[in-house]
């Protein structure tokens, strides 16, 4: 099959939509077994990563190319962007967070596990390891059922300690080659994190990854769902979204913070790109959170 006959989703069996800043999903393979049967055909997801923790039973996962055969306890991570699927055995489920690019972002200064790599990890006898992330990976998916006053800002620390609970457990020995366009884009996301506020050209991105023009536009269109300089005024925006929704700084602030230096046309970037202002948004939010 080729790669542009590959279904996006949101979850399995849902078409891929626009994710809300701060996006967080948990849920069982079985909650789906009506959709796929036992049977997760090859797919990837847009802008949302995803750790799936396997809790009982065995069966075959896809990665890109390469399929391992696995029996509980098992672990994969799996970056925006990357084509995988999987057959069970009846009676095989998994706990699976999904987790927004643009939440992860944040996420990511706290794992120790490196975020632009597919990992699978099966169990191979560290058994304290294992059990300590079993209960980590329970305790997102309580918190998450629960909802809980303050859940919002205790997921995501929950979730960089399942992260670095798998690079615990020697994942970088299971890291998984991804075709050259995949590996390229999941560079260009970690670079875009950390210079989105420093106004850098495309051509300087060109630059830091050897690489061209063109090559990178594309795989920027693979993995992150738009062209470069797209990709780097979404991630402005998250960080906008974020601060404007979790903090009191002013517009102004926020306008420099994310890299602008004219808070007027930081409005109207704003304003463009979700049809309000952002004091507008903000109260907006604040309000339908009442």
């Amino acid at each position: 099959m080729s790669q542009t006959a590959i279904p996006e989703f949101f979850v399995y069996g849902e078409p891929a939509r626009a994710l809300d800043v701060g996006f967080l999903h948990v849920e069982t393979v079985q909650a789906r077994a009506s959709v796929h049967r036992g049977q997760v055909l090859a797919h990837k997801h847009p802008q949302m990563a995803q750790i799936t923790f396997w809790t009982g039973g065995s069966g075959t996962y896809r990665i890109e190319d390469k399929t391992w055969s696995f029996s509980a306890p098992t672990v994969s991570f799996m970056p925006s962007g990357v084509v995988h699927g999987f057959d069970i055995e009846p009676g095989t489920d998994a706990i699976v967070v999904s987790v927004a690019d643009a939440a992860l972002a944040s996420i990511a200064e706290q794992s120790a596990l490196p975020l632009d790599q597919p990992v699978f990890v099966t169990g191979r006898g560290e058994g304290a390891l294992w059990e300590r992330l079993g209960d980590t990976v329970r305790m997102i998916q309580a918190e998450y059922a629960d909802r809980l006053p303050g859940v919002e800002r205790i997921l995501p620390p929950l979730i960089a300690v399942a992260l670095s609970g798998i690079a615990r457990l020697d994942a970088q020995s299971q890291a998984v080659t991804v075709p050259a366009a995949v590996a390229l884009g999941g560079r260009l996301r970690r670079l875009i994190d950390r210079h989105f506020r420093d106004d850098w050209p495309v051509e300087r991105y060109v630059e830091e990854l050897g690489t061209t023009r063109h090559l990178l536009d594309k795989a920027a269109r693979q993995v992150l769902g738009a062209g470069v300089r797209q990709a780097i005024g979404e991630r402005r925006l998250v960080e906008a979204k974020r601060l404007l929704l979790f903090t009191i700084r002013t517009v102004e602030d926020i306008a420099y913070e994310t890299g602008f230096n004219d808070p007027a046309y930081f409005s109207r970037f704003f304003r463009a790109a979700v049809g309000l202002s952002p004091a507008a948004w903000r109260k907006e939010r604040v309000v339908s959170s009442e």
